[in-house]
């Protein structure tokens, strides 16, 4: 299957940015320049006339911030995803609340920039998926869509960085103090969240709570073997050990099928 076309709308009221993010886009392949303009007043306009799929877009910019801009836009039927690029890192939990798809700070490397288009691509080629299957299902049982997961993604800021996590990215989470650890293949981060709150926050098709102080992403398991006093080995695709408790067991195997 080829990939999803990204056509993209650059909002960015400094012209070397405007004209940065121009090259940056045009070296992708499949990626195309929609539209580029200097104001968030500009934008809204040029997102219903050009309909693109992908905006990049400033925050701090004169008149309308480029928070205010998203806000408009996810109010659209099928909203473009949001990328906000920008110089300063205190707009990250707003972004996220605004859901955007990614926060790339100032300067930012050109794979940087890629790994964030390659993930825009990734999202909207899920939400098209996501939406056939919810209508098929529709069709099928005579109801209304389902509703998607509540939380898709994850801001986290770590070292000075911030990163924008998706959910089906976690393999397991830890319990670590007033905090919880997040496995992501080879890489983890801190976030500030309780177990119990987190996995109520989670798909629960996706995820399972195996231990008091474990959640695990269950397309990840491997295989399961007993182990003492009723406990089980949860092993995943990259050879992590989890302890599967008792008390967790059952509900485990039935979400399993097993």
């Amino acid at each position: 299957m080829n990939a999803l076309p990204l056509s993209v709308l650059i909002v960015d009221d400094e012209l070397p940015a405007r004209e940065r993010l121009e090259r940056l886009v045009a070296e992708l392949p499949g990626c195309a320049v929609a539209g580029v303009c200097s104001s968030g007043a500009d934008a809204l306009p040029l997102v219903g006339k050009l309909n693109p799929t992908v905006v990049l877009l400033d925050i701090r910019m004169p008149g309308m911030t480029g928070i205010e801009v998203a806000r408009h836009l996810g109010a659209l039927e099928h909203p473009p995803a949001i990328v906000f690029t920008t110089a300063y890192d205190e707009y990250a939990l707003q972004a996220f609340e605004v859901h955007a798809l990614d926060y790339l700070l100032k300067p930012f490397g050109k794979d940087r920039f890629q790994q964030t288009l390659r993930h825009a691509r990734e999202a909207l080629e899920r939400r098209r998926a996501g939406d056939l299957g919810r209508r098929l299902l529709a069709l099928v049982h005579g109801a209304k869509p389902t509703e998607p997961p509540q939380v898709e993604r994850l801001v986290v800021k770590s070292g000075g960085r911030v990163f924008f996590l998706r959910t089906d990215e976690i393999d397991w989470i830890e319990a670590a103090g007033n905090y919880v650890r997040l496995h992501l293949g080879t890489e983890s981060h801190l976030f500030r969240e309780t177990m119990n709150r987190m996995e109520s926050r989670l798909d629960p098709r996706r995820f399972a709570r195996i231990h008091r102080s474990r959640i695990v992403n269950t397309e990840r398991i491997k295989e399961m073997q007993p182990w003492f006093n009723g406990d089980y080995i949860v092993i995943l695709r990259d050879g992590t050990r989890l302890t599967l408790s008792r008390g967790y067991r059952d509900r485990v195997q039935r979400k399993l099928g097993r």
